[in-house]
């Protein structure tokens, strides 16, 4: 995957502004905008930075996914998508939202001495 590069706030188009906005990154993959969320969490939006149609291309896998994560400064940091109830279902685009926790999480896989636990 391409390295992601930081855009300045003043190349931010315009037309888009958003308090919550913090960063925007691209490469020739994708696009990552990065929101403040409440209690200290980011949120990564992420979409392909080609277009299939009029909708983003789709197919972002867990390693890109992952590698974004670490690109954009959150290697060691706990991230979680989230797949919501019916009633809370948004789906209007290709895009995928990694919720950045502030701690860890309390369940999921550790490294031990011994391996995961």
């Amino acid at each position: 995957m391409k390295q992601l590069q930081q855009v300045p706030r003043s190349q931010w188009p315009s037309s888009q502004q958003d308090p919550a906005r913090l960063e925007v990154w691209v490469s020739r993959d994708f696009l990552v905008q990065v929101f403040s969320e409440s209690n200290g969490i980011r949120r990564l939006s992420v979409n392909r930075a080609k277009r299939k149609g009029s909708k983003w291309a789709d197919q972002i896998t867990w390693d890109e996914l992952w590698e974004i994560k670490k690109q954009v400064g959150y290697p060691d940091s706990y991230a979680i998508e989230i797949f919501p109830r019916r009633a809370d279902l948004v789906n209007v685009a290709n895009m995928r939202h990694l919720w950045v926790l502030p701690e860890p999480l309390q369940v999921g896989w550790f490294r031990t001495c011994g391996g995961a636990a």
